[in-house]
C-alpha cells in the first residue's frame, strides 16, 4: 500500500522532527518566521518548506500582519493523533503504575538505612 502525500496526511506530515519542533513552538503562541528560524536553529528556506507542509495539512495557519506573516498552530488537526495515541494510553497507565509501586518499595527499603546513617553520624 503506498503512503499517502506528506501533503495531505497529518501523520506523515508530523512524522518530520523539524516539522514537530514547530508545531511545538507554535503551541506557545502565534510567531513570525524568523522567531522560528532564530528558536529552532534552523536555515529560513527549511522552515518555510516545513511551514509549507504543515499549511498545506492545515496544522498550520497563517495571517498577514502588514508586511509580516504570523504563524499559528490549529489544535484542531492534531485531534486525529490524539484519537490515535489515546487507544494506547491504558498500557502507558499501567507501566507507570508498576514504576511508582517500584519506586515506593524502594523508598521504603531505603528509609531504615537513612535512618541508621543518620544515627552513626551524630
Amino acid at each position: 500500500m503506498a503512503r499517502a502525500a506528506t501533503t495531505t496526511d497529518v501523520f506523515n506530515a508530523i512524522a518530520e522532527e523539524s516539522r514537530r519542533s514547530i508545531l511545538e513552538f507554535l503551541a506557545v503562541g502565534e510567531r513570525p518566521v524568523n522567531d522560528i528560524v532564530q528558536a529552532l536553529g534552523l536555515a529560513q528556506p527549511q522552515v518555510s518548506k516545513h511551514l509549507r507542509v504543515l499549511r498545506e495539512v492545515e496544522l498550520v495557519m497563517v495571517r498577514e500582519d502588514g508586511r509580516r506573516r504570523l504563524y499559528r498552530l490549529n489544535g484542531e488537526r492534531l485531534k486525529p493523533v490524539y484519537d490515535w495515541a489515546e487507544t494506547f494510553e491504558r498500557f502507558w497507565k499501567h507501566q507507570l503504575g508498576r514504576i511508582k509501586e517500584r519506586a515506593e518499595r524502594a523508598s521504603l527499603r531505603e528509609a531504615p538505612r537513612r535512618g541508621r546513617e543518620k544515627e552513626t553520624k551524630e
